[in-house]
């Protein structure tokens, strides 16, 4: 066997953060000769092991032989299947992941990869909570841009080594005024006021004034960004450039982190992701999931909607297997109502419970689920937000078997896509507290640039915890890492939908407007249509 062969072999499984004992690197060798793998297909038949291996519960940082052997064996099966599939069961496949339910994952500086924490969480967190939810954030961006192609070097001698962009920390910069750095920290305003930079070793001010703009995205007290600037012997750093952190897609994600249950409902690897995703858009193509946004049940035009809405998928065999609503739930704010106000709130669902129950078919087959919006009585303003009282809920527990009432926000698992669902006024809290944006810069533009920050941040609320308060404990639950398959931002803002690394991201818009709104979203596509009934005038 040729040494090329063996260092491809050692360099594949070194991506994964794993070594190999001179047992298990033979019999790797003898796989490759067993199969007649040809040179340039080493690195993609160990890839395929490799990221088998990463998956399993057992497997240690040092490869062990024997689960070698049972990963080749499982892939050798997988390979020669016997009887036929039986077809896949949707309902079996289908998990509601609720914030407060989700393990909590924290990222390890010292073995480079994620640990599950075993301290219990609880709602006050605590200081060490609040900076550990911080650095997480923060470790988590730079590990995915040191992977990234213009800031990691090529196993192989070239000339692109010469354009490799370094990272710095805030500390490399004392004494060394006069020299140009870039730096990755979260923008914030220190107790004088003055916007900074921060990373874990410390923070240094910014001069925007020499900027001509930032790069595309919306930059908030809160965010983390690439600073590129001169230091200058004021201890300033007068910035040239500003951008948002790369972008990581979920493959390259899950390829190297797929062995991790991050939603606490079983793992899978892209190997089965990818024959779940052939089955589903050969078998169940015409499924579909339903999204409504700020359905005011104390509109009277709302349940109008609905029966409309049920009426249409009765009348055309097109019942959804998911229906989600989600907040507001009222036109205006009861937190402070009196007990008339909390009465008609709790009737308002009533009433939408014996609507869903007068359709025997959808009640039977399709899931209903629930998520609260800010004016929603949950019991706390904080990120993630408790599911709606079950005092007000108890009527729908009665009528609908398959009734769900989650968190803000919550998961849908279903088969190998993972759904995040988030009701939130983002545009708008975004753009009251952007630090930096490109001019004039409106409509399709402004979308985009949302989409882009949320995404690149890998969170879904890239604000400090004074502007968006947060339960520090629960903060991964507000986490995009790796990026999912779909996210949903259910926001009064107007409705638009557009694909960004591979996720495709939609607001449903307003349930009830000059004509019923909503969404619909089809796995096996991936992507998310508009659905509109329009609104009967009577004389």
């Amino acid at each position: 066997m040729a040494d090329g062969r063996q260092l491809t072999i050692i360099k594949v499984f070194r991506k994964y953060s794993h070594s190999l004992g001179p047992d298990a690197l033979q019999f790797l060798e003898e796989i490759l000769e067993k199969h007649d793998i040809a040179d340039n297909d080493v690195e993609f038949s160990i890839e395929t092991i490799a990221r088998e291996y990463n998956k399993q519960d057992d497997a240690a940082m040092k490869v062990s032989l024997d689960i070698l052997r049972r990963v080749y064996d499982a892939l050798q099966d997988q390979g020669n299947p016997g009887e036929a599939e039986e077809l896949l069961d949707p309902d079996s496949h289908l998990y509601f992941v609720d914030a407060f339910e989700m393990p909590s994952w924290h990222w390890s500086q010292e073995r480079g990869t994620f640990e599950k924490s075993s301290s219990p969480l609880t709602v006050a967190g605590s200081a060490d909570s609040r900076i550990a939810a911080v650095r997480n954030r923060l470790h988590i961006i730079k590990q995915s841009i040191l992977r990234n192609e213009h800031f990691s070097p090529s196993t192989l001698p070239s000339r692109d080594r010469e354009h490799l962009v370094t990272l710095k920390s805030t500390k490399q910069l004392l004494g060394r005024a006069g020299e140009r750095f870039l730096l990755l920290g979260m923008l914030a305003h220190n107790k004088e006021g003055k916007l900074c930079v921060e990373d874990s070793d410390g923070s240094v001010e910014l001069d925007l004034s020499k900027m001509d703009e930032p790069g595309e995205g919306l930059y908030t007290e809160g965010c983390f960004a690439l600073v590129e600037g001169e230091y200058n012997e004021d201890g300033v750093l007068e910035v040239v450039a500003m951008g948002q952190p790369p972008c990581e897609d979920r493959e390259t994600a899950r390829s190297i982190y797929g062995h991790i249950d991050f939603l606490g409902q079983g793992s899978t690897s892209l190997l089965e992701d990818s024959q779940f995703a052939r089955r589903i858009r050969e078998e169940l193509s015409d499924l579909y999931f339903f999204f409504l946004s700020d359905v005011w049940l104390d509109h009277p035009q709302t349940l109008v909607g609905l029966q409309k809405m049920f009426d249409n998928c009765i009348e055309n065999s097109f019942i959804p297997k998911v229906i989600v609503m989600c907040g507001n739930f009222t036109s205006k704010s009861i937190m402070q109502g009196g007990g008339r106000d909390i009465q008609h709130y709790q009737e308002n669902f009533d009433s939408l419970a014996d609507l869903i129950a007068s359709y025997p078919q959808i009640t039977r087959e399709t899931h209903f689920v629930f998520v609260p919006g800010p004016l929603d009585i949950t019991g706390s303003s904080a990120l993630p937000r408790r599911p709606i009282l079950s005092t007000f809920t108890s009527h729908l527990r009665s009528k609908i078997p398959k009734v769900h009432f989650t968190s803000n926000p919550c998961r849908l698992k279903f088969f190998g896509q993972e759904v995040v669902i988030f009701r939130e006024d983002t545009m708008a809290r975004m753009l009251r507290n952007t630090i930096g944006i490109k001019p004039n810069v409106t409509g399709e533009d402004l979308r985009r640039y949302l989409v882009q920050s949320i995404l690149d941040q890998s969170h879904l609320t890239p604000l400090t915890t004074h502007i968006q308060p947060v339960l520090p404990d629960f903060d991964h639950a507000l986490r995009l890492y790796p990026l999912p398959t779909a996210v949903i931002l259910a926001d009064k803002y107007e409705k638009y939908k557009l694909t960004y690394s591979g996720c495709h991201v939609f607001n449903p818009g307003g349930f009830v407007g000059s004509s019923f709104s909503f969404s619909t979203y089809c796995p096996a596509e991936r992507s998310s249509e508009e659905g509109v009934l329009d609104i009967e005038q009577e004389d």
